[in-house]
């Protein structure tokens, strides 16, 4: 705005320097500042226009950012819901005590330490009931077990 200024004064001094009649210099002065006025005047309107515009979008650019965040919100939920932070959890009950705890499903793991009793129980991830080495499968003879292979057609 300064060098507008300066533009301005510089051409006001221009026209009393060369224009020696003091009724046509105050005659060129009225007109000029005339003009200014409407040029003036129309940038205010534009810059009121433009300023009117730009809190339009960001009030709009606000709505969307509420927006998404509601949706983050919701995407966030459903990516707890759908993977667990602590993971699967998983039920044990120890073979030996009976003591039900548990864990978090970690295939890795082929054993784990039961809190109760302390020995150790094999984890088979696959699902698959074997026996040892045979690869007969149940035995029955797990503690308060009748077996696996037991049909369950004798209460027909």
């Amino acid at each position: 705005m300064g060098n507008l200024k300066n533009e301005y004064k510089s051409f006001l001094d221009d026209i009393e320097k060369n224009i020696k009649n003091k009724e046509d210099l105050e005659y060129v002065k009225k007109r000029f500042v005339s003009f200014v006025d409407v040029i003036v005047d129309q940038m205010d309107y534009i810059i009121e226009y433009k300023s009117a515009e730009m809190q339009k979008l960001e009030d709009k650019q606000n709505q969307i950012n509420a927006k998404m965040e509601q949706m983050q919100q919701v995407i966030d939920n459903i990516e707890k819901d759908i993977y667990a932070e602590d993971g699967f959890d998983f039920e044990i009950v120890c073979p030996y005590c009976n003591y039900e705890f548990i864990i978090d499903v970690d295939e890795n793991k082929t054993e784990i330490e039961c809190p109760e009793c302390q020995n150790i129980i094999e984890l088979d991830w696959s699902g698959e009931i074997e026996d040892g080495e045979s690869g007969q499968g149940c035995s029955g003879s797990c503690h308060d077990c009748h077996g696996c292979d037991e049909d369950d057609d004798d209460d027909m």
